[in-house]
């Protein structure tokens, strides 16, 4: 069985009143059990030119209602340069954007695939070249 554990560690000594220190951890684990996710795409970088949208993950590709996780990384370091993340079939409507990577952002989600309803997808916000650096745990 795979072992897999994602921390997140956020600290502020001013966003609040109060020094912010808060840290948690989870085992990453197959849906409704205790044994760890043992699949993975790897980690991987992909190099976008153009300002059009672009699948990363094809919701048909995944079990649907499965425990899957997401990890995508702007790794730019220039402050204009963000991508839009999307789930929805690329290029039909609607597509519901669930936010922005701007430079040196990160995120790590879960997903629940299921068919090309439910792909997630990039949009550069420039057409000059554009580094995302992305993985997904899943099961099988």
């Amino acid at each position: 069985m795979a072992t897999t554990t994602a921390t997140i560690t956020l600290s502020s000594g001013d966003l609040t009143g109060d020094a912010l220190a808060l840290s948690s951890t989870a085992t990453l684990t197959k849906a409704d059990s205790v044994t760890g996710l043992d699949q993975t795409r790897g980690l991987a970088r992909r190099t976008y030119t153009q300002n059009t949208i672009n699948n990363v993950f094809e919701g048909g590709d995944f079990t649907a209602n499965k425990a899957h996780k997401v990890y995508m990384r702007n790794v730019s370091t220039v402050a204009t340069e963000y991508f839009v993340i999307s789930i929805g079939a690329a290029g039909s409507s609607p597509m519901e954007e669930i936010g922005r990577l701007y430079a040196g952002d990160w995120m790590f989600m879960p997903w629940s695939a299921h068919d090309a309803a439910n792909d997630i997808c990039v949009t550069p916000s420039v057409d000059t070249t554009m580094v995302l650096e992305y993985m997904i745990i899943h099961e099988a």
